[in-house]
């Protein structure tokens, strides 16, 4: 891979551009871009250019740029989180119809917790996450059943590299943090009062793939009412059950197995199969 004099890697610097746009930030100018990633105004320009070229970031008429809808494209053939969402939505739908409220998917993605899926309503208390959007794994309950199950050196990286306090309750020392995740894995779920918004209440469960590991995290946020978390555990945990039978009955987690997709027909399938036979060159042909 091509670095810079710095050591940096190409890729890495366009990673870097990319990365700059987020849901508050969704158009940035050149200059704003330059801001935010540190890189010298040439090379942000050239990185730029090229990203354009390629359909990843879009000129808008005032000069701005976004995010380009090629890398929707690319997402879109992923099946590990579009497999699982696409499974799951059904169940989500379920829950979002009792709770009325917050209901969201969540997978571990480094230090946080990444949301893949989220339904809502207008009248919702406030939630911090948005679809595609990350929150470090201690300080949400979606994240703490991640962490809890995850592997111990996650956790040590995770207490090593902090995380930012949201308000009084939130969890501060990586003592405390562990203690937590023991009260996770003995409960089978976890409940965060007030550790993002203290209007919020975050509930959730762990997601079994077919080997009987934790593959994603299914939760709740609802109002900090004081209320037993209880009714909302045993509607999340019948949820993630009918997820790992879908993802069992697709073939795993959302690796070369899960080859039925919820959204495409079964004739579909086999239509597109015949199409490869027919147009794609054999091995010999090369």
């Amino acid at each position: 891979m091509a670095r810079g004099s710095d050591g940096e890697s190409v890729l890495h610097k366009h990673l870097r551009v990319l990365q700059a746009f987020d849901v508050l930030r969704p158009f940035l100018t050149l200059t704003e871009i330059v801001e935010t990633t540190g890189l010298a105004v040439s090379t942000t320009h050239r990185l730029v250019a090229e990203l354009e070229r390629e359909g990843l970031l879009e000129r808008m008429p005032d000069r701005s740029y976004r995010l380009g809808i090629r890398l929707w494209e690319f997402a879109s053939r992923t099946p590990g989180a579009l497999g699982l969402r696409e499974l799951a939505r059904p169940w989500l739908e379920a829950v979002h119809s009792r709770v009325r409220q917050h209901t969201q998917l969540g997978v571990l993605s480094g230090r946080d917790v990444l949301f893949i899926e989220r339904l809502s309503t207008r009248e919702a208390v406030v939630n911090a996450t948005v679809i595609g959007g990350r929150v470090p794994l201690p300080v949400s309950s979606s994240g703490l059943v991640l962490l809890a199950h995850s592997e111990p050196g996650v956790v040590a990286d995770v207490i090593a590299a902090g995380w930012p306090a949201y308000t009084s309750a939130t969890i501060r020392t990586g003592e405390e943090l562990r203690a937590r995740l023991r009260r996770v894995r003995a409960d089978g779920f976890a409940v965060t009062d007030g550790h993002i918004h203290r209007e919020s209440r975050g509930i959730a469960v762990p997601v079994l793939d077919a080997h009987g590991l934790v593959h994603a995290s299914l939760g709740v946020v609802v109002p900090n009412d004081g209320t037993s978390p209880q009714a909302a555990v045993e509607l999340l945990t019948v949820a993630a059950a009918g997820i790992s039978r879908a993802l069992e009955a697709a073939g795993g987690a959302g690796g070369h197995g899960m080859r039925t997709l919820a959204n495409t027909s079964r004739k579909s399938l086999d239509y597109f199969s015949s199409l490869d036979a027919r147009t794609l060159p054999s091995a010999s042909a090369g």
